[in-house]
C-alpha cells in the first residue's frame, strides 16, 4: 500500500466523525490515483455509509394544524407525532427496523407471574431537558395521565389493562395487569406514552420538558416547529443533527415543489403520481417502505344508514379496491378486505370472501336492508391520505352502478382531523398501523377507545380482545384473532381499503440507515436517526 493509499483510508475513517472536508478527500483521491470522480463518489459512499455529526435538516410533514398541541393525550397526526414525540421526547420501549421491540428509556424489562407483572428497569444516566434525573416517579405519573375517567387521552385503552403502576424505587417500575400480555412491551413504545417530568404531582406536558434527543425552541401550531439538538441525551453520540425544522405542507403540490426547490430537505407522503418525475431529479431520492398502515374509510355505526350492517356490507361491495390501488396509488400498495392487521404482522389472516366491486351482491345488500337506492356523503382531504380525493371519485363512479349515489364532500385540508374525523359520519382516514394486532385492535376498534373511528361496538369483538390477550396458547390465540378479523371483515365499520407503502422523499443530502416499516418517518424517528450525508 502506497503512503497515499495509507492517507486515503485514514481520510475515510476522517468522514464520519465530520473531521475532513469533501473537497480535501478528492485531493487525497487525486493523489493515490483516482479521478475527481471516484473520489466524490467514494466520498458521499462512506459519508452515507458513517454518520456525520452536525447539520440542520428541513423536514415537510404532510399535516400539521392550528389545533396541534404538545400535549401527548392527543398526537393526532404525523406532524405531532413526529416532532414531539419521536423527536423530543422518549416512551420505555421503541420498536426497531425489525419490527422488533428494544429498550429505550427502560434498559431492560422482564415479566413474570404469566406475564402479568412487568418490572422494568430505567436507564442510569437519562436526564430531562432541564437537567433532572429520570426517576420511576416521572414514569408513573407520565402514564397515570393517560389512565382513569378523568383522562382524554387517545391512550387510554391501551392501559386499561393495566391494574397498577408503582415505583420500587427511583429505577424501578412494576407493572401488575388484569390479565398476563405477552405484547405489554410493545404497548410501551406507543408515541402517547412519553415520560415526561412529574411536577406536584402531576405530568408537566405543558413545559415541554422531555428525554428526547431534541429540545423545543419554537412551536406555531400549524406552521413549524423548530428542535435544537440535546447535548446531554443519553444515547452516545445520537442525534446526528444540530438542529431539525418540521414544517407543516399539508397541500401535496405545494410539498413536491418544496423538495424540488431546495426549501425542504424531505417530505412526508410523496405525490405518486409525479413520482416519476422527482426521480428524475439527480438531488432527489424517493424512500419507500412496507409497513402496517393502511387507508380506511370509517362509517358511524350509531348513525343512519350506517347502523344497519347490510348497508355496510353494500358499500363494501361497491368499490373497485383493485382499481384504487392501480390507478390512484399506482402499485404502492396492495388490496385490503376491511381488517386492519397487516399481512406482515403476527396472527395476521385474510377473511374470505375477498370484497371486490360486485354491483348485484351489493344491491342484494341493499335491498336486504329495505332499499333500493341510498344516497351517503364521503366527507375527504387528501389531509387524510394522498389521492383522498381521488379514491372518493372512483368510490362515487362503481357505487352509482349499485343504485348508491355517493355525494363527495371536499373538506378543508387544515385542522381535517379535528373538524372532520370522528365528526362526518363517513370519511376518510388513516392508519401508520401497529407492530401487534392486540395494540391495533385495541386502539382503533375497542369499544371503549376514543380512536375507534366507526363508534363500533361488538360484544363478542370485544371479549375476545380481552381473551386473546392474556391466552398463552398459541393456537387458541391465533383462531381468536382469526375470528375477530372475521367479525371486522363481516361487520365492522371501518372500510379498510388498501395498505399502503410509505412513500416519503428526500434531498441527497440526507442519509439514513435501515428504515423502521412500524410508522412513518422511519418509525417517527428519522430527527434521531437521520443525518447529513454530505459536508
Amino acid at each position: 500500500m502506497s503512503e497515499s493509499e495509507y492517507k486515503l483510508g485514514i481520510a475515510q475513517s476522517l468522514i464520519g466523525r465530520g473531521k475532513i472536508s469533501r473537497r480535501d478527500f478528492i485531493h487525497l483521491g487525486l493523489a493515490a490515483g483516482l479521478t475527481v470522480t471516484a473520489a466524490d463518489k467514494l466520498f458521499v459512499s462512506t459519508a452515507r455509509a458513517e454518520p456525520l455529526q452536525g447539520g440542520f435538516a428541513k423536514l415537510g410533514m404532510a399535516h400539521g394544524a392550528t389545533t396541534d398541541s404538545i400535549d401527548p393525550a392527543g398526537y393526532p397526526d404525523t406532524f405531532t407525532q413526529t416532532a414531539f414525540s419521536g423527536s423530543m421526547s422518549n416512551s420505555l420501549t421503541e420498536v426497531d427496523a425489525k419490527g422488533n421491540v428494544q429498550p429505550d428509556l427502560a434498559e431492560s424489562f422482564e415479566s413474570s407471574d404469566g406475564a402479568k407483572t412487568w418490572v422494568f428497569k430505567l436507564r442510569k444516566g437519562a436526564t430531562f431537558h432541564n437537567g433532572k434525573n429520570v426517576t420511576a416517579d416521572d414514569v408513573v405519573t407520565s402514564l397515570r395521565y393517560h389512565m382513569g375517567d378523568e383522562t382524554k387521552s387517545a391512550a387510554k385503552p391501551l392501559l386499561e389493562p393495566v391494574a397498577s403502576i408503582k415505583a420500587d424505587g427511583p429505577e424501578s417500575v412494576v407493572f401488575t395487569l388484569k390479565s398476563g400480555n405477552a405484547d405489554f412491551p410493545y404497548i410501551m413504545s406507543d408515541y402517547h406514552l412519553v415520560i415526561m417530568p412529574a411536577k406536584d404531582g402531576k405530568a408537566d406536558w405543558g413545559s415541554g420538558v422531555r428525554t428526547g434527543a431534541f429540545v423545543l425552541e419554537n412551536f406555531q401550531p400549524g406552521v413549524s416547529a423548530k428542535l435544537k439538538r440535546n447535548p446531554n441525551y443519553f444515547k452516545n453520540g445520537k442525534p446526528y443533527l444540530d438542529e431539525v425544522e418540521f414544517i407543516a405542507i399539508t397541500d401535496l403540490a405545494a410539498r413536491m415543489a418544496a423538495l424540488s426547490t431546495g426549501e425542504v430537505d424531505y417530505i412526508g407522503r410523496a405525490d405518486l403520481k409525479t413520482l416519476g418525475m422527482l426521480k428524475r431529479n439527480p438531488k432527489v431520492e424517493i424512500v419507500e417502505v412496507t409497513g402496517y398502515g393502511h387507508y380506511t374509510l370509517p362509517m358511524n355505526v350509531t348513525v343512519a344508514p350506517f347502523d344497519n350492517p347490510d348497508v355496510r356490507m353494500a358499500l363494501k361491495w361497491a368499490i373497485n379496491r383493485q382499481e384504487i390501488v392501480d390507478k390512484i396509488f399506482l402499485g404502492h400498495a396492495t388490496v385490503a378486505n376491511d381488517n386492519p392487521i397487516a399481512p406482515a404482522i403476527k396472527f395476521a389472516t385474510n377473511p374470505q370472501p375477498q370484497h371486490s366491486f360486485d354491483s348485484e351482491k351489493a344491491k342484494h345488500y341493499l335491498k336486504k336492508a329495505g332499499m333500493e337506492k341510498l344516497k351517503v356523503d364521503l366527507s375527504v382531504a387528501d389531509a387524510a391520505f394522498a389521492g383522498a380525493v381521488d379514491a372518493a371519485a372512483l368510490i362515487r363512479e362503481t357505487a352509482a352502478q349499485c343504485g348508491i349515489d355517493v355525494n363527495v364532500v371536499r373538506e378543508a385540508e387544515d385542522a381535517y382531523w379535528d373538524n372532520v374525523w370522528l365528526k362526518k359520519p363517513w370519511c376518510a382516514s388513516y392508519w401508520s398501523g401497529r407492530a401487534t394486532a392486540d395494540w391495533m385492535f385495541t386502539q382503533a376498534f375497542a369499544a371503549d377507545s376514543s380512536w375507534n373511528e366507526s363508534f363500533w361496538k361488538n360484544p363478542r369483538f370485544n371479549e375476545l380482545l380481552v381473551q386473546a390477550r392474556a391466552e398463552t396458547d398459541e393456537a387458541k390465540r391465533a383462531a381468536m384473532y382469526a375470528e375477530m378479523q372475521q367479525l371486522t371483515h363481516d361487520d365492522g365499520g371501518s372500510i379498510v381499503l388498501v395498505f399502503n407503502n410509505f412513500v416519503s422523499a428526500k434531498s441527497n443530502k440526507l442519509a439514513h440507515g435501515e428504515v423502521a416499516p412500524n410508522w412513518e418517518n422511519d418509525g417517527l424517528k428519522m430527527a434521531e436517526r437521520w443525518w447529513i450525508a454530505t459536508a
